[in-house]
C-alpha cells in the first residue's frame, strides 16, 4: 500500500488525510450550488471529486492508523 503514495505523502499521512477530507468537504458546496440551479453535469463532476477526496481521506487515515507507532 505505502508504494502506491509519494514518499513524502506516505511520511504525512495524518496531515494528507486531513487535507483530502477538508477538500473533499469544500467539494461538496460547488455541488449543492449547480443542483440548485439545476446544472446536473457540473454537480456530478464536482460530487465525483468530493468522493474522491472524501475516500482517499478516509483511506489515508485508517492507512495512518494501521501504521506501527515509531520508537
Amino acid at each position: 500500500m505505502a508504494r502506491l503514495l509519494a514518499p513524502f505523502e506516505y511520511r504525512h499521512l495524518r496531515f494528507f488525510g486531513a487535507v483530502r477530507l477538508v477538500g473533499g468537504g469544500i467539494a461538496i458546496v460547488p455541488a449543492v450550488i449547480c443542483l440548485a440551479y439545476n446544472v446536473y453535469g457540473w454537480a456530478a463532476f464536482f460530487l465525483a471529486v468530493a468522493a474522491l477526496n472524501l475516500g482517499g481521506g478516509y483511506w489515508e487515515l485508517r492507512l495512518a492508523r494501521s501504521t506501527s507507532a515509531r520508537t
